[in-house]
């Protein structure tokens, strides 16, 4: 039976009133998948690459995210190893792309790769779906020594596609059943990125703090709910916006830098100027819990995103 004019645009508009009632499936929705290498997982955003979680490197003796990249296949933390044609090539091992690590845990510095932090094993396997993927780590850091072990890291880390781009949620937490350990007062101790070298502010890009804080000479040294680096590439506005929980034992001091650096500390009061000297004891038995959210966002040359709404997003996320 064919149909007239008429009922084709009434068959249309039943379908369409139905439709719009419908949950969003799964096949709408963009998955999150991981592929595992040797020593590293691949994480890709549907057919997009996300980042490289490396966890086994001969050279760099911490895990950390290299290649990371935001919505539309741009990369956002800078070249690993840095290109010499394009990167500065200062801080190569130190600054893979995000990570967290620590220049003084318990006299041990793995900071600068002087102290190893081991994988152990994963307590969660990788695990996609839509809009979402996760996987769970237990890391042992060592002494300078390479012997010793200083504490345990449980870490949990869960990538969720959000209208603001991607979010990767961190969340460590610290022990030693044995002993124990201390977080000294550095500038270098926390979680930081750095990020593409066309993004730097020394290349036009921009840090901004919750506060209207900019770049260096105003951020460095100040707490904020979140602080974001981000500039332009080939007409595309994107950058990395690090999100402090404030769940966490004390609000983090933003080390940030001109040439790329960012990082969100909340051990290093002395080194910022904000008081004596801190040492964070964490006794044996005790946890040390550190969560922040990492936002991955690119967009219109003239439109960046609402960070304030995306850190509201980030805590909900996060309510537990």
């Amino acid at each position: 039976m064919k149909l007239g004019s008429v009922s084709r645009r009434l068959l249309v508009l039943i379908v369409a009133v139905f439709s719009a009632g419908l949950p969003c499936k799964a096949a709408d929705q963009t998955p999150v998948t991981f592929a595992r290498a040797e020593g590293q997982l691949l994480i890709r955003v549907g057919r997009q690459p996300l980042a490289t979680y490396v966890y086994a490197d001969r050279e760099i003796t911490r895990p950390y995210f290299a290649h990371v990249h935001a919505p539309g296949r741009v990369q956002v933390t800078r070249n690993h190893p840095p290109d010499k044609t394009t990167d500065s090539i200062d801080h190569a091992t130190f600054h893979p792309g995000i990570w967290m690590a620590f220049g003084d845990l318990s006299g041990s510095d793995n900071w600068r790769n002087l102290a190893r932090v081991v994988h152990e094993q994963f307590l969660e396997g990788p695990a996609g779906g839509p809009d979402k993927g996760s996987f769970a780590v237990r890391n042992r850091y060592l002494a300078d020594d390479g012997r010793t072990t200083v504490c345990r890291e449980e870490c949990r880390y869960a990538i969720h596609v959000r209208p603001s781009g991607y979010l990767l949620i961190w969340d460590a937490t610290f022990s030693n059943p044995e002993g124990s350990f201390y977080f000294g007062d550095q500038e270098e101790m926390g979680l930081g990125f750095r990020v593409a070298s066309p993004i730097r502010v020394e290349a036009g890009g921009t840090i901004r703090d919750a506060q209207g804080r900019t770049n260096e000479k105003q951020v460095w040294g100040n707490t904020a709910d979140w602080c974001d680096y981000s500039g332009t590439i080939r007409g595309t506005h994107l950058g990395v916006t690090l999100m402090c929980h404030p769940a966490n034992f004390r609000p983090s001091w933003f080390h940030a830098r001109d040439y790329g650096l960012l990082e969100a500390n909340p051990f290093g009061r002395k080194a910022f100027g904000k008081g004596e000297a801190s040492k964070v004891v964490v006794a044996s038995g005790e946890k040390l819990r550190l969560r922040y959210g990492v936002l991955l966002h690119a967009g219109p040359q003239n439109s960046p995103p609402d960070l304030k709404a995306a850190f509201a997003d980030y805590l909900q996320l996060t309510a537990k």
